[in-house]
């Protein structure tokens, strides 16, 4: 769909240009600069909407505090580690 805004921008400009008002031109640049900005912000939510995680895959707090239960039992139930002999 963002797409679509660039296209527009760039028909915007070309009719800007083989125009011959000076007010339908100013008002064709304008409306092109919007466009332009239209089809940027569209094309960023769009790569930001690729790279965000998914939220099915986050952790939920129950699951969290069973995790964190576990490294500490674990941690508990191993040895101190012990000194190397001095040489």
């Amino acid at each position: 769909m963002h797409w679509l805004f660039l296209l527009m921008a760039i028909g915007c400009m070309f009719m800007a240009m083989r125009t011959t008002s000076p007010l339908l031109a100013v008002t064709l640049l304008l409306v092109s600069l919007g466009l332009f900005v239209a089809w940027i912000m569209g094309r960023h939510a769009r790569r930001l909407g690729e790279t965000s995680r998914d939220p099915s895959m986050m952790i939920d707090p129950t699951e969290l505090r069973r995790l964190r239960e576990l490294a500490e039992a674990r941690r508990n139930a191993t040895p101190p580690p012990t000194e190397p002999p001095a040489p």
